[in-house]
């Protein structure tokens, strides 16, 4: 990740995002979709979630694991159905309004923090087209 990716990271996290570098994947069929695991603190441990852009929109979000003692109904589709199909604003913001769960609010902060993330990231890729490694089993990553 360059300096200013870490700073757009910075800006949408509210903190430095670990890591030197974040895994995704492409599909080779369809150029516009990406795939990405991201994770985010809820209220004291990572929540790990799997996101799909399509063309820089969310095409599905879930939760991978979930750590934390409460807030679990993030992964209930009557709260992940919310984020198909929404996109990043110029101002890196998602560009409709998601319901929060009473009791469940720094998990939904979280998710939300994931998504708009990961559309930026899609962004990126799809502006700067970076060289992409194909492995021998044909999963792509960059």
């Amino acid at each position: 990740m360059n300096k200013p990716v870490k700073q757009k990271l910075k800006k949408i996290f509210g903190h430095k995002y670990p890591g030197l570098r974040i895994r995704y994947w492409t599909n080779d069929e369809n150029k516009d979709q990406t795939a990405w695991i991201l994770n985010e603190i809820g209220k004291v441990k990572p929540i790990t979630f799997g996101v799909v852009i399509n063309k820089q929109q969310i095409e599905s979000i879930y939760v991978l694991t979930f750590r934390e003692s409460r807030g679990w109904e993030i992964k209930q589709t009557f709260f992940t159905d919310q984020f198909l199909g929404a996109s990043l604003t110029e101002r890196l913001r998602l560009n409709r309004h998601i319901d929060s769960i009473s009791g469940a609010t720094l998990s939904v902060i979280a998710m939300k923090k994931v998504a708009r993330a990961a559309l930026y990231l899609s962004r990126q890729v799809r502006l700067t087209s970076p060289a992409v490694s194909i492995k021998p089993n044909g999963d792509s990553s960059g």
